[in-house]
């Protein structure tokens, strides 16, 4: 599976195009945010990729979850969701 991380500079719109793309692709994206300001582009992001996608008839599904990280040898707490086509079901990987 892939992931797409974004911070709290990212353009919102690119990373949608990037989110469909892969979900084009392969039916299924991780979205990994750290910070409230990277979750908003994040949560931005996928809206904008669902709009993209409705145009297509194809319906996108986000399930978040929280994710531990080691960063430079701190533990942060990152925001992981999981985007899929609806009907799709998520693995098991989000709320580990």
């Amino acid at each position: 599976m892939e992931f797409v991380k974004v911070s709290a500079t990212s353009n919102p719109k690119s990373v949608a195009g990037a989110l469909a793309g892969i979900v084009r692709g392969s039916g299924t994206v991780e979205v990994q945010a750290i910070g409230a300001k990277a979750v908003n582009q994040a949560v931005k992001a996928i809206a904008i990729a669902r709009g993209f996608m409705g145009a297509e008839g194809v319906d996108l599904v986000a399930a978040p979850g929280f994710v531990e990280l080691e960063l430079g040898g701190e533990k942060r707490t990152a925001i992981r969701f999981q985007v899929v086509q609806r009907g799709c079901r998520p693995s098991g990987g989000v709320a580990d």
